[in-house]
């Protein structure tokens, strides 16, 4: 008996869920371009480029951050 059918549904749906997450970044923050957001590792990545792009407080992206993630990682 094989793994592999299960491995590839939790794989699809850990993309599925990223592509989620994405979606709503972009949906939030349209100055990230798609090569961009699938460049982003981390929650701190995304921060830090918040800061970048948009020019407002590491606080307060943090919280942006917080708030839209809600509990939700970005992993590659």
């Amino acid at each position: 008996m094989s793994n592999a059918p299960a491995t590839n549904n939790a794989a699809r749906s850990q993309d599925s869920d990223r592509n989620d997450v994405l979606n709503a970044i972009g949906a939030k923050w349209s100055k990230f371009s798609k090569q961009e957001l699938s460049a982003l590792k981390t929650n701190d990545e995304l921060v830090a480029q918040l800061v970048a792009k948009y020019d407002i407080e590491k606080i307060a992206a943090q919280r942006d951050v917080d708030a839209l993630m809600n509990g939700r990682y970005l992993t590659a």
